[in-house]
């Protein structure tokens, strides 16, 4: 609760402030915020709908009016969609609080009304109350009323008010000049060629003496102008030769500056405004300061003379008592890592240390923090950070940066570490090593592996100092940490071990400790193989048997068949350690698992070394196939027996004798895996080629089970009016040949299809996949549904083992199939969009239909989603599909297509009542009604 009190404070300043332009970049770093510590959360629109009856009260009461229109607002900011009855229900009722005189809640309803975004016939309604406002004696309700109604007029009311939005941008008033050009930036994007009509009067608001004022005025007059080259350089050369008063239009001035500076073709020498840039150093405004520092630390070819000044200016920040300018100072000396420790949200930090740091800076000053912050996050431009491009001109920074290192904010100390790994020289590495030790044990794996990497570059840098730098490696390796951060650390490790030779014994032993209890498998075989190459070239190769061997016996199966490929590197290039490497290998042969039986290959084969170390000239798929077909005899086995010729494609992925096929049966000319693909076959085949174009291939359902005589599995094709069942065959037994093959479909329980054509088999050879077909016809346009037995019919002929030839006569029989189901989801094309909330709005509520369903008892949230997303068969879009662990609540987005080519965007929102009950509400909004309401009865017929 108490971080929330702080949130919401913030959250008003930035809406004072102005514009979007200071928000935009900050407001959903924000959000976040409130949804983990919001007192809102939990709360259900169908509750705060019922409580929104109070606006119709006789007598308002409007602070209990307020606190319903905010949880309106936190429902529509969460994402919650109200249908088109709700929304005008509730905006006739708040229409009614423009009687109240309250400013407070007249200024709850501007917000909730710009939100609701009502339709074109609602907002005649709630129009002449806006104008009536908008030339009110009262500021505040002018200020307001011009931003809703610019937010939901269309052109034709546009040009009606025009005059009075001309007027309000030179009004007296700095809110009502303030409200006006903000209109004015968003209007911008839908009515251009109005809007630039109004540049005499923003020219006029630029010299005002308001800060906001003069802010949004020189924001709107870029934008007029940003197409013109030649007009933003005239406006800056007029700006920066003027007086601007306004910190905040100073710090978008010198923003403008840089952009033309990067567009001059001058590179080096003179630079046209770099006088503008270092004269606002010496400005009064902190943040003005900062950002002309900024500027010059960016600029194209900068010089040490030109970097001076910038780098003084930040190094006195570096010292400052206020969080936000040391934060400001470091990040730009070091700047590539910024954006990642301020806003890392991973699993292992988390919120909480966001919220750590943000809390200091706002414990500061909430209008600097905001434009700073803004500032930072807008900017697009992340290049290779001064430390790296200037140390020299940095380093004198760096006592002060140590001092950083302590600091309470763990985002400044990651910051300022990074930098003097960087930054720092020779004599000073110790030093730093030991202020890092203490810091590691209180960041996050993420902020690790940024320090690990530079400490690698360290390394690199001043080779001399490997023994303190590696050990410190070792230690960290030792502690408790996630996949990523142990694989930096080994690659650091493995890399100055390559580059650095002094390093290689000591740092081979490193990761051989590590070994002992390493938990991640990929990790181990790594290392092993590692050891495998640079163990046997050191002074005592034996020391590092005992760590390769204890592998062999304490771990799963993918390592112990790594640590005897090491072995057997060992002995191959060490003729001393070879009588005892091989009695341990003899040991190996026992193993239960087949990774081990490349023992014999190790100690018979005479060019052992050859196999070890050098370049495999076999395909690995030939290899694999002669181990599988080897069978242990007194003969070893003879790696030069494998064929070196890759054998040519199958139309299916072939299989060992006994297992079902794992892929695809296709025609000659190759294996159809693409919606044309499956097209260009069904059309060669005349019973199905005037069945129109094909909408969806399913992927291939097995109807046999392993270790089966025949193995057939079976893709849908999906069309408007018709469904092709294509069954792909394999006859797993070497003395048969199957002729005239088809498949019996009984249909008798998928009322809505009726079988029209087949296509049988003629032959199907031992392991030769082959393909029948059966269409079925479906009312046009419908998700028709059904379950489908199947029945594998043909002529079986014995085949002479010695001859290849088939006896002449042959037996017809059956095999049963599993039965075969045609389900929704087969009807729905999984086709993603890039922005859902974009795509979402766009469609509109002419089509949505919205209704609640009851899951009944789930193992978790996330089955439940699953489960959903299997039925429906659409994309998930923005990586919703995943549920955070033990969360109660979860929304999920989804697109598609469905049959007829019509879009589809859906919005889940899960909930767990009681202990595993899960209740679902399914919002659906398409082109089509009827695609809405069908989407719905599949939820709730299953």
């Amino acid at each position: 609760m108490i971080a929330t009190m702080k949130v919401i404070p913030f959250l008003l300043i930035l809406n004072r402030i102005g514009s979007e332009i200071v928000r935009l970049d900050l407001i959903d770093l924000v959000l976040v915020l409130l949804t983990e510590y919001s007192p809102f959360l939990g709360i259900e629109k169908g509750a705060v709908l019922q409580e929104a009856r109070v606006f119709n009260d006789p007598q308002l009461d409007p602070r209990r009016c307020s606190q319903v229109i905010t949880k309106l607002l936190y429902l529509l900011n969460q994402g919650d969609s109200f249908t088109k009855v709700e929304a005008t229900e509730v905006f006739f009722s708040v229409t009614k609080l423009f009687q109240s005189k309250d400013l407070g809640l007249r200024r709850m309803v501007y917000l909730i009304i710009k939100e609701l975004s009502p339709s074109a016939d609602e907002v005649i309604i709630v129009t002449s109350s806006l104008m009536k406002d908008m030339n009110s004696k009262t500021d505040m309700y002018r200020a307001n009323a011009i931003r809703v109604l610019c937010r939901i007029t269309d052109g034709t009311l546009l040009t009606q008010i025009e005059r009075y939005l001309k007027q309000a941008i030179v009004d007296k008033n700095p809110v009502v000049a303030s409200a006006a050009l903000v209109s004015g930036i968003h209007l911008l994007q839908t009515n251009p060629e109005i809007v630039k009509r109004w540049s005499n009067e923003v020219q006029e608001a630029v010299q005002s003496r308001a800060a906001l004022v003069q802010f949004h005025a020189l924001a709107l007059l870029q934008q007029i102008r940003q197409n013109d080259r030649l007009a933003v350089s005239k406006l800056v050369t007029s700006l920066t030769r003027g007086t601007v008063r306004s910190p905040l239009a100073q710090c978008l001035l010198i923003r403008y500056t840089s952009q033309v500076i990067r567009e001059s073709s001058t590179q080096t020498g003179d630079r046209p405004f770099y006088d503008f840039l270092e004269s606002c150093l010496r400005h009064k405004a902190e943040m003005v300061i900062f950002e002309a520092a900024r500027a010059i630390t960016e600029l194209s070819g900068v010089t040490s003379r030109e970097l001076t000044p910038a780098i003084t200016v930040l190094q006195l920040f570096l010292s400052s008592s206020k969080p936000v300018l040391r934060f400001a100072a470091v990040r730009t000396l070091n700047k590539e890592w910024g954006l990642v420790c301020f806003c890392s949200f991973s699993e292992s930090c988390g919120t909480r240390f966001l919220v750590t740091g943000l809390w200091e800076l706002l414990s500061f000053d909430l209008v600097k923090v905001a434009v700073f912050v803004t500032l930072v996050f807008a900017h697009e431009r992340w290049d290779i950070s001064v430390a790296m491009t200037h140390p020299m001109a940095v380093t004198n920074c760096n006592i002060d940066m140590e001092s950083l290192i302590s600091d309470q904010n763990r985002s400044i100390a990651t910051l300022a570490i990074t930098t003097l790994l960087k930054t720092g020289n020779e004599s000073s590495v110790d030093r730093l090593m030991k202020q890092i030790t203490n810091f590691m044990s209180d960041i996050a794996d993420e902020f690790k592996i940024v320090v690990v990497e530079a400490i690698r570059s360290l390394c690199l840098k001043f080779p001399l100092k490997y023994r303190s730098l590696m050990n410190f490696l070792s230690n960290i390796l030792r502690e408790e940490g996630g996949f990523e951060y142990k694989k930096a650390i080994v690659d650091s490790i493995v890399i100055l071990i390559r580059d650095i030779p002094e390093a290689k014994e000591s740092g081979l032993l490193h990761l051989c400790e590590f070994i002992e209890d390493c938990e991640f498998t990929y990790l181990s075989t790594q290392i092993l193989h590692f050891l495998g190459i640079e163990g046997p070239k050191t002074t005592d190769p034996s020391k590092y048997i005992r760590y390769i061997y204890n592998r062999v016996h304490l771990e799963n199966a993918t390592v112990r068949a790594a640590a005897v490929s090491t072995l057997a590197k060992f002995g191959a290039m060490v003729d001393a350690l070879k009588p005892r490497i091989f009695v341990l290998l003899r040991r190996c042969i026992f193993d239960s698992d087949d990774e081990e039986v490349m023992v014999k290959v190790v100690e018979t084969d005479k060019e052992v070394k050859t196999f070890l170390f050098g370049d495999l000239d076999i395909p690995l798929v030939n290899f694999e196939t002669s181990l599988k077909n080897y069978e242990p005899s007194e003969e070893p086995f003879d790696i030069h027996s494998v064929p070196k010729e890759v054998k040519s494609q199958p139309l299916v992925e072939k299989k060992a004798p006994g297992k079902k096929p794992a892929g695809l049966g296709a025609p000659p000319v190759g294996p159809p895996s693409t919606v044309d693909a499956y097209e260009r076959l069904l059309s060669s085949i005349p019973e199905f080629s005037n069945f129109g174009k094909l909408f969806k291939s399913s992927a291939p359902v097995e109807l046999t089970e392993a270790e089966t005589e025949y193995a057939v599995n079976v893709v849908k094709h999906i069309f408007d009016r018709h469904v092709v069942f294509q069954y792909n065959c394999t006859n797993t037994i070497p003395e048969q040949l199957l002729e005239n093959v088809s498949v019996i479909v009984d249909a008798s329980e998928a009322d809505d299809f009726a079988e029209v054509a087949s296509k049988p088999l003629r032959s199907l050879p031992y392991d030769t996949p082959g393909q029948t077909f059966v269409a079925f016809e479906k009312p046009e346009g419908i998700t028709a549904v059904g379950k489908f037995t199947n029945m594998l019919r043909f002529i079986v002929k014995e085949v002479d083992p010695s001859t290849g030839e088939a006896e002449e006569d042959g037996v017809e029989d059956e095999y049963q199939l599993e039965d075969l189901e045609v389900v929704a989801a087969d009807f729905m094309m999984k086709v993603g969009v890039s922005n859902f909330r974009n795509a979402w709005e766009s469609m509109g509520e002419d089509f949505e239909r919205v209704d609640e369903y009851g899951l009944g008892p789930r193992e978790s949230l996330a089955e439940a989603v699953s489960a959903v997303i299997n039925l429906l068969g659409m994309q998930p879009c923005e990586g919703t599909e995943v549920v955070a662990t033990n969360s109660r609540s979860h929304t999920c987005l989804l697109s598609g297509v469905s049959l007829g080519n019509v879009k589809v965007l859906v919005r889940l929102q899960f909930g767990i009542e009681g202990s595993r009950d899960v209740a679902m509400k399914l919002s659906v909004r398409s082109e089509d009604e009827a695609i809405g309401d069908a989407i719905h009865e599949i939820v709730s017929c299953s």
